[in-house]
């Protein structure tokens, strides 16, 4: 996964120096402006501020860290609670130790004030005590976040190869039941039915791979399965089929519509007088409008549907992974007919 150019670490790196090069330079930017030439007031002679406050700050850097991705993660994530406070009194202690050696080598005062040094340290650690526990809970946070959207991600590609695995077998046990039904019938139309079924299983094999696929080359494939249906059923069936041609170029998820023909056709044909199926398709501006409906028996629709593969609910699984919110769907049974409405939005 390709990682976002904040999350790289070098700029979190040069995040961190700079933020902490920031706050180390709060007091210097903070304090009143003086005469360079008046000598730093209570300065013992020889003494060195600078050196004692850069050792101190390094102290400071090397606790917030240590808090952070030692003690909490290796004590307190694994509930050693005891250990993870004789972790921060050692380093308290060390702090007060640091801060006397730094005083004595650095700022030579006459008199050394205990008390003094003890609140002012005191105060710092909890300071850095603090912002490294919240640095460290925020960050935990975001891997959590990071992992868990990793996992949606996992899991959202491996169920919609499942649900596409499915579809093949689907489509392939009807198709053939077509080829059957024109054997029987000693059909002239077996040997192109034969060909086109053969143009449909190399674009099942060979394109559906993909994630997308050409918008044209799904309209071919729902315009061939159409014809062997037609051959299938000839006249016992009126058929209405109007697939336009898209105005441009477009992509669209691989077999994302057959199941809605296909549920036509199974429900809508060969078991009632008068059959009739009307299936329209229209792309403009990136608008993909798909209308299909099929007259229906209430009577065998029941009975059908218990034997019926996992067509439409298949899809609308599907539509609802890769175009949440980039669809609308429409299904209605209404004055003995079946209807379903697709608009997709293929930007």
């Amino acid at each position: 996964m390709k990682l976002h150019w904040t999350a790289k670490k070098w700029v979190v790196v040069a995040c961190h120096i700079a933020a902490w090069g920031l706050l180390f330079s709060l007091p210097y930017l903070l304090r009143p402006a003086y005469n360079s030439h008046e000598p730093v007031r209570n300065a013992a002679k020889g003494s060195n501020p600078t050196l004692f406050s850069f050792f101190m700050n390094m102290f400071w850097v090397l606790f917030f860290y240590l808090n952070a991705l030692v003690f909490i993660p290796k004590l307190i994530y694994k509930k050693k609670s005891w250990l993870f406070v004789l972790a921060l009194i050692l380093s308290f202690a060390w702090s007060l130790f640091q801060s006397y050696s730094l005083s004595i080598l650095f700022l030579k005062p006459e008199h050394y004030n205990f008390r003094m040094s003890f609140l002012f340290d005191f105060f710092i650690f909890l300071f850095f005590l603090a912002s490294s526990t919240a640095y460290q809970m925020i960050r935990d946070r975001m891997r959590i976040e990071r992992l868990t959207k990793e996992k949606e991600t996992e899991y959202l590609k491996t169920e919609l190869s499942f649900l596409r695995s499915q579809v093949s077998p689907h489509f392939m046990f009807n198709v053939l039941n077509n080829m059957v039904a024109l054997a029987r019938k000693q059909s002239d139309q077996l040997e192109p039915s034969l060909i086109k079924l053969s143009s449909l299983m190399r674009y099942m094999l060979y394109e559906t791979d993909e994630q997308k696929v050409n918008l044209s080359r799904e309209i071919e494939y729902l315009q061939s399965y159409i014809d062997l249906q037609q051959q299938r059923f000839g006249k016992k069936i009126l058929l209405n089929v109007n697939l336009e041609q898209p105005d441009q170029e477009y992509s669209i998820e691989p077999m994302l519509l057959i199941p809605f023909v296909e549920n036509a056709f199974k429900h809508g044909a060969g078991v009632m007088d008068n059959a009739q199926i009307d299936i329209g398709l229209i792309v403009k501006n990136g608008l993909l409008h798909l209308a299909v409906r099929n007259k229906f028996n209430d009577e065998t629709i029941e009975y059908k549907d218990k034997t019926s593969g996992i067509g439409l609910t298949n899809v609308e699984r599907r539509l609802q992974l890769l175009y949440k919110n980039d669809h609308t769907l429409h299904i209605n049974k209404k004055d003995g007919w079946f209807a379903i409405s697709l608009q997709l939005n293929l930007h």
